[in-house]
């Protein structure tokens, strides 16, 4: 076999000799490994590890295979909370009552009662609370003009003390002062008639809405207010007046009255008028009760209806 020049290491080189003894072009090697790396799939090769200090003659290889993945397990599934209903439902039933929940039960109760009692307590003055300034002015005016009244009668009667005192027939003075004081009885118990500066007031009942207790608390404010006689429709109104029935059966003392009710009152006027236009007074009463009041001052008012004069049965005099 000769010896080719071209390539001496490899005499046999396919790159230039064929099978016929001819040349050939030389095949494309890139060419076929690409195709075969696209034809051959990838195949991991265990990793081999020689250990440096092996000897002579000494095979020792150490093949570690691959580890395979390691697949976590899948979580278990979450338990379902409760929904919200279901949780309130659980907190509240069955109850669950303990002696601190007892206590605090109990504290509430109290304090609630508390604040009941106080608005209803405190309910009779809105009507107040609700005035307007001028109405509040004109009461707190008449509440003066009742403590002027009692400062009056106050220095009236020290006045007479004084005079008896001072008075050199005594006797005399006394009897003057008894006579005064008799008419002035006389004139608050109905047995004599009496005139002065006043008021009228005309109460209405067009639907038969007014009540006995509506004129009793008219009577009632027309005292407070410094009335000294009063009159309703011909009859004389005294300390122990009362009123009865409504409607067509109204009576005072026995005696039947009927709408409209004039009241004629000997006093002040300046005090008696505001008196019943106070908010949540007589007039307002009235009027809620479809009825109507109207009020008018005079300078003469005649109170000329007399009621005999009564002994009493029982009450006798303590002065010697």
């Amino acid at each position: 076999m000769s010896e080719n020049p071209q390539n001496p290491e490899n005499p046999e080189d396919p790159e230039r000799v064929g099978a016929g003894g001819g040349e050939v072009e030389p095949a494309e090697p890139v060419a076929a490994g690409k195709a075969a790396e696209a034809e051959v799939p990838e195949v991991v090769k265990p990793e081999v590890v020689k250990p440096e200090a092996a000897g002579p003659g000494e095979r020792v290889e150490d093949v570690r295979v691959p580890e395979a993945p390691v697949v976590s397990p899948a979580p278990a599934p979450a338990a379902v909370e409760p929904s919200g209903r279901r949780r309130l439902v659980s907190a509240l039933w069955p109850p669950r009552v303990t002696r601190a929940q007892l206590v605090v039960a109990l504290l509430l109760f109290v304090l609630g009662l508390g604040l009941a009692i106080q608005v209803s307590s405190t309910s009779e003055n809105s009507a107040l609370r609700g005035a307007r300034q001028e109405d509040l002015v004109r009461i707190l005016d008449e509440l003066d003009d009742r403590t002027q009244r009692l400062e009056d009668e106050k220095a009236r009667l020290e006045k007479q003390r004084s005079e008896l005192e001072s008075s050199s027939d005594q006797a005399e003075e006394a009897r003057k002062q008894t006579q005064e004081k008799e008419r002035q009885l006389g004139i608050l118990a109905g047995s004599v008639a009496a005139e002065g500066p006043g008021i009228t007031l005309t109460v209405g009942d067009p639907t038969g809405a007014v009540e006995s207790d509506m004129l009793l608390d008219a009577i009632q404010e027309l005292r407070a207010a410094g009335a000294e006689a009063i009159q309703v429709n011909g009859v004389r109104v005294v300390a122990d007046s009362y009123f009865t029935g409504s409607g067509d059966d109204m009576r005072i003392d026995g005696t039947k009255v009927a709408a409209p009710y004039v009241f004629k009152v000997i006093g002040k006027p300046e005090d008696l008028e505001p008196a019943l236009n106070i908010p949540g007074g007589v007039v307002q009463t009235l009027e809620k009760e479809q009825a109507t009041a109207t009020v008018e001052r005079a300078a003469k008012i005649v109170v000329d209806a007399l009621r005999p004069a009564k002994r009493p049965d029982y009450a006798q005099s303590s002065s010697q």
